[in-house]
This record gives structure tokens, sequence and C-alpha cells, in this order.
């Protein structure tokens, strides 16, 4: 599955078009959110993700959608099901994340 940019224009209604939302917060001058974009795109073709909605902010351009989860630090990963945040935290482990997905699909 593709990762798809938002950015405060669509993201409150992409939030509420999908049960499940994997949304990474970055900014282009983070050395730790371009090493962590390769993981994330490949989670998002992860066959034990289907089903997931996987999307990414850039936080300095969208502030309602950083405010949204609550970003303190990036990248931040932030889940949210049927419109409601469910958890965030600022990461780039990937099992750390692997952990955020199998919540979201319980």
């Amino acid at each position: 599955m593709a990762v798809t940019l938002l950015t405060d224009l669509d993201f409150k209604n992409n939030i509420a078009e999908h049960d499940r939302v994997v949304v990474k917060y970055y900014a282009d001058w983070c050395g730790s959110c371009k090493l962590f974009a390769p993981k994330f795109k490949r989670l998002s073709g992860d066959e034990r993700f289907s089903g997931i909605e996987f999307v990414e902010v850039n936080a300095e351009e969208s502030a309602e959608a950083r405010k949204e989860a609550g970003v303190d630090n990036l990248p931040f990963i932030a889940i949210f099901k049927n419109g409601k945040l469910l958890k965030g935290a600022s990461t780039s482990k990937e099992e750390f994340v692997v952990e955020l997905l199998e919540e979201l699909k319980a």
C-alpha cells in the first residue's frame, strides 16, 4: 500500500474516512525522519497491516494536523482509530512502530 501525503486541508477528512490510520509526522530538515522514511514505506506494504491507512504529514507545514496528535518531537508516529487519536510517540524505532500497528489492528 502507498503512503499518502496529507496537509491541514485534507487531514481531518482522511482520518474520518478511514477506520485505522497511522501518521508519520516529519520535517525536511530532520535526519532521523529521513532515515525512518524507507522503513515506514516498507511497513505500509506489509500484509500484516493491510487495512491500515499509512499517512505522512510535514509537521512544519501542517500546524493543525500536528496539534491533533500533540506532536512534541520528530519523527512522531500517531495512530487513529475511527477518527480518534489512540496513541502517539516520538520514535524512529521500527519495533515500536510495529507494536503501535499491532495495537491499531486489535
